[in-house]
């Protein structure tokens, strides 16, 4: 082992990180795919340059969420990357309800984005977008009702 007595000894002892290099992942017909998931629902996601159509489970986005505020939550990563309307996506959700769909697709098309132009990556992730919500619903216990709540007590 060296002598390592002052801090230049063991800056140059120790070993040069490197930061992760990100690199582009597209399919042949140009697009980058990503799975998103949030609570039970699972999004896989397709985006390639276009418009900025953006087609769920075979429908239009405003027929399939027709609540304004699950779009904007979708539209919230184009918005971070500065790329409105440059995209088209394609996907399919499964699973969970209508705003655990839209949660899963918003985290598929970050992931999706940041496959497709690795730059967009440091927006997004200062934006929260990439980390996956852990938070599921809690398995129900035996001798309870639900997962936590008890039997109700009596005192006759």
């Amino acid at each position: 082992m060296a002598d390592l007595s002052s801090l230049a000894d063991l800056k140059a002892a120790a070993p040069a990180q490197t930061a992760p290099v990100h690199e582009r992942k597209v399919d042949a017909q140009g697009r980058a795919y990503a799975t998103g998931k949030r609570k039970n629902a699972v999004a896989r996601v397709w985006v390639k340059p276009g418009s900025g159509k953006i087609i769920v489970n075979g429908r239009d986005v405003t027929v399939y969420f027709a609540r304004p505020v699950l779009r904007m939550l979708i539209n919230q990563p184009f918005q971070t990357a500065r790329c409105e309307n440059q995209f088209d996506v394609m996907c399919t959700v499964a699973g969970g309800g209508l705003s655990g769909q839209a949660g899963a697709l918003r985290h598929g098309i970050s992931r999706a984005l940041t496959f497709f132009d690795p730059t967009m990556r440091s927006p997004l992730k200062a934006g929260g977008f990439l980390t996956r919500d852990p938070r599921v619903v809690e398995r129900k216990k035996y001798g309870k009702h639900k997962a936590r709540r008890s039997t109700q007590f009596s005192k006759r």
